[in-house]
């Protein structure tokens, strides 16, 4: 099984891009973040033509996930839990068949927190407290488990080019850094990093400054596994080449292979 996540700044702007991928790598399911629409102007039927099933979870202008996947997804839910008050189309979640087995998948656009001195940073660490403790009661199923997405969390060091540059940032932040931790100790592995050690592997290259062609790059994109899925791990990759597509997103594919 190939599952792949990709933050595509706009799925109008960037239809023909996904669909190239789609063509291109051939996941079983590609998780879509920033759609930047409502589910009613999500372009649904050129990939259900390309022979694809659509999940949405929209919102008008900002934010947005999806799912684009093989087969129909099955116990679809919509919005991260633990906030009624919480409009933001933020998190998607269903369960995909895949020969006699399953796989629940879960496509994560985290909140981006900036700027720190604002309201918008307690909302992302209180964003990721809730997902901890949803992600610890999906974990109890003990099931093979994805949650994959934009995390607007730069781990390490080592996951920046130039990580000064993001010291007063709310992507590196110490306690942003602590809750993607917390959230990896419930039991999660994530994908990437159970692979490769090296330095230099981004998913995100910004518009201005020339970002792209110095590859002044960040990894902010990641996919985490439950045991079940981590012990299915069979390699991980970037799809770097996508960055360099015309009209292309800020961020590019990862592709993960479960065996």
């Amino acid at each position: 099984m190939r599952i792949a996540t990709w933050n595509v700044n706009s799925i109008r702007q960037r239809l023909t891009h996904v669909l190239a991928f789609l063509k291109e790598a051939e996941p079983d399911a590609l998780c879509l973040q920033e759609l930047k629409c409502v589910d009613a102007d999500f372009p649904r039927a050129e990939i259900e033509e390309a022979g694809w099933q659509v999940t949405t979870h929209g919102q008008k202008g900002f934010n947005g996930v999806a799912i684009i996947s093989r087969s129909a997804l099955e116990d679809v839910r919509r919005g991260l839990p633990g906030d009624e008050s919480d409009e933001q189309a933020r998190y998607l979640e269903g369960v995909l068949p895949h020969g006699d087995g399953v796989v629940r998948l879960a496509s994560i656009y985290l909140p981006n927190g900036n700027p720190p001195n604002t309201e918008k940073y307690p909302y992302k660490l209180a964003w990721m407290e809730r997902l901890a403790v949803h992600a610890k009661g999906l974990l109890a199923h003990e099931e093979p488990l994805v949650l994959a997405g934009d995390y607007n969390v730069i781990p390490e060091p080592r996951d920046a080019r130039d990580p000064a540059a993001w010291a007063g940032d709310a992507l590196f932040l110490p306690p942003t850094r602590t809750a993607f931790r917390k959230l990896q100790s419930l039991g999660f592995t994530e994908a990437l990093r159970a692979t490769t050690d090296a330095a230099g592997l981004y998913t995100f290259w910004d518009y201005q400054a020339g970002a792209w062609q110095r590859n002044n790059g960040i990894r902010i994109d990641h996919l985490l596994l439950s045991p079940q899925a981590a012990d299915r791990l069979g390699a991980v990759s970037i799809a770097k080449h996508v960055r360099g597509w015309d009209k292309a997103s800020d961020h590019v594919p990862v592709l993960i292979e479960l065996n």
